[in-house]
């Protein structure tokens, strides 16, 4: 537990500011879930039987690591949306991740890896919704 800490603080002549690791952790699955071909957060058994084990509350998916002088590292697991580039969709996360952390937390982002773990797809729109306002008869 020497290494590892739940909280970024700062001083300054005015108090101090804590950042739970929690926080940048909802902080970063929020800006991956706002990213156009995400279907979700992932995370594998492992990661949750460790963040059980260890009481931590984070995002589903969001590993948090802070460093020294004011820095953090950020893993995120995310399932893709068929259709869309894995890649360039991977990109984009890491861009947002980094982005909404730096400027909601003025932490120094050092590196946003991420984890895909599947592709999921949409379901296919129901009957009723694809044939509006005409009768089934008029159609065939």
């Amino acid at each position: 537990m020497a290494d590892h800490k739940e909280y970024w603080s700062t001083e300054s002549d005015q108090g101090s500011i804590r950042i739970s690791e929690d926080v940048v952790a909802s902080i970063a699955a929020f800006a991956t879930s706002e990213t156009p071909g995400v279907s979700g957060l992932y995370s594998t058994l492992t990661s949750d039987i460790v963040n059980f084990l260890s009481k931590k509350n984070q995002s589903k998916g969001v590993r948090i690591e802070l460093g020294e002088q004011d820095t953090v590292s950020i893993d995120i697991g995310f399932l893709a949306l068929f259709g869309h580039n894995i890649c360039e969709v991977a990109k984009q996360v890491q861009e947002n991740v980094k982005s909404s952390v730096e400027s909601m937390t003025g932490l120094k982002v050092v590196g946003v890896n991420v984890h895909v773990g599947g592709v999921t797809f949409t379901p296919a729109p129901a009957a009723e919704d694809t044939t509006p306002d005409a009768p089934a008869e008029e159609q065939a």
